[in-house]
């Protein structure tokens, strides 16, 4: 097993591989929320998916079937269309507090012309 050599590491990418094994409290709770979203997501759509196996069940004719199988379509596309938005901010967000704090060992403006 190959080990690291912490010699060649930058401050940045040691701190952030620290800051991502040892998260604050805010990023746990972050992190947790998208988990919790994500899982009422699954179930809502799950839930849907019933209903509209029992409405197509029900249907009397080749033209219901396509128009439950539409409207299927067209809502489940904007439900993950508008989570995947949702939760691509929620990662991003958690991103942030998981990183708080951290910067790098060199500030830009340090550096003499």
């Amino acid at each position: 097993m190959a080990t690291k050599n912490r010699k060649t590491e930058t401050p940045t990418m040691a701190g952030l591989a620290e800051a991502m094994m040892t998260p604050g409290p805010e990023a746990m709770q972050a992190w947790q929320e998208i988990l919790s979203d994500w899982g009422r997501f699954y179930a809502d759509r799950l839930q849907q998916d019933l209903e509209t196996q029992r409405a197509m069940l029900a249907c009397k004719s080749p033209a219901d079937l396509m128009q439950v199988q539409a409207e299927f379509y067209q809502k489940a596309l904007q439900q993950y269309s508008e989570q995947g938005m949702r939760m691509m901010q929620k990662i991003v967000d958690a991103s942030a507090q998981t990183t708080k704090g951290l910067h790098g060992a060199r500030k830009y403006d340090d550096v003499p012309l």
